[in-house]
């Protein structure tokens, strides 16, 4: 039987017939980085549990550590992540390197793995070697760096954060979140829906409000315990959160971190009660917010405590306003 004399047209299915039959792989044109080429590297690399074997790579609860093994998976989160040709992505805590490989699959232009654990930092240094000039490692602790000096415009984060340290990390990168096109990080389902929680709901709090204040979180898919290695005892999911070009409602982070701290460190009270931590009055202060003093913090939307932060910025500077007069009026008679 004679073969095709020429490859067949993208999109047809009459024409990719004969290809498949014979177990064929057409090569597509495309433009920049060749898709199949970096596949091939991938096929390459010997399987993570070899990996994880030739470096004695046990996972380590004080790390926070679950691995997932999953190709399928990781490929998956990569994906979710949109287009990454001509994209610098930042993995926190790349393990021995599952999510890596997708992401280098995948064609982003460079990663920047941060990880703490030597074992590990060994096995990625193997598969640096196979991507040249496309990994770059990084031996610290993740809470300890700002990833926009990591990485050049524009930038990614995509991670399966460390369990313990997760909240943290997110409201650290609040300070330059609209640096990043997109973040899609892998939390635990509760974690996850803390994120996306609207007001009178049990998991809305502090987290909620401050997320959705600068990014639109989205709830991508859920991932089973049994994915990871060894498999912890929550469900985890992959999360998208997308940078506002501007914020929900103009306020300042310092102050809405101070009253969602207090207004949600005694969520069960009313807000005329669980804001006097703030040392202001409180009353006055929600009357200037237009917020009723009886009004508990799950009740409040996003708008609201980002009204109430200004407030307690307008009663700051008011605060100082009368102690620098009284400091003058002080002076003065003095003087006398």
């Amino acid at each position: 039987m004679a073969l095709p004399s020429r490859s067949p047209d993208k999109g047809s299915r009459a024409s990719t017939a004969w290809w498949r039959r014979f177990g064929w792989r057409p090569v597509w044109p495309r433009v920049g980085r060749s898709l199949y080429r970096d596949r091939d590297v991938t096929a390459e690399l010997p399987p993570l549990r070899e990996i994880i074997a030739r470096h004695g790579i046990a996972a380590r609860r004080s790390l926070g550590q679950n691995f997932l093994l999953d190709l399928n998976l990781t490929g998956r989160i990569a994906r979710a992540a949109g287009p990454l040709e001509g994209t610098d992505v930042v993995e926190i805590g790349a393990g021995p390197g599952g999510l890596t490989r997708a992401l280098l699959a995948a064609g982003a232009r460079r990663v920047v793995a941060i990880e703490r654990d030597p074992r590990c930092l060994a096995a990625l240094t193997e598969l640096a070697e196979a991507y040249p000039g496309r990994l770059d490692l990084v031996a610290a602790d993740a809470l300890a760096l700002d990833p926009v000096e990591l990485a050049a415009p524009p930038r990614k984060i995509v991670a399966n954060l460390p369990y313990n340290i997760a909240t943290a990390l997110l409201l650290g990168w609040l300070d330059h979140i609209q640096a990043y096109q997109s973040l899609t990080l892998m939390f635990q389902r509760e974690v996850a829906e803390r994120l996306v929680a609207t007001p009178r709901g049990k998991a809305y709090g502090r987290l909620s409000v401050m997320l959705q204040w600068l990014t639109e979180p989205r709830l991508l898919f859920d991932i089973p315990p049994r994915a990871f290695t060894p498999a912890p005892k929550v469900t985890s999911t992959v999360v998208l959160l997308t940078p506002r070009p501007q914020p929900l409602a103009p306020a300042s982070k310092q102050h809405l971190e101070r009253v969602t701290a207090a207004a949600f460190g005694q969520r069960r009270k009313m807000l005329r009660a669980s804001l006097r931590s703030l040392g202001v009055a409180a009353e006055p202060l929600l009357e200037r917010a237009g917020i009723p003093p009886t009004a508990r913090a799950e009740e409040l939307s996003v708008a609201a405590f980002c009204t109430l932060a200004r407030a307690l910025d307008a009663a700051r500077e008011m605060d100082n306003g009368e102690r620098d007069v009284a400091k003058d009026g002080a002076r003065a008679a003095g003087c006398c």
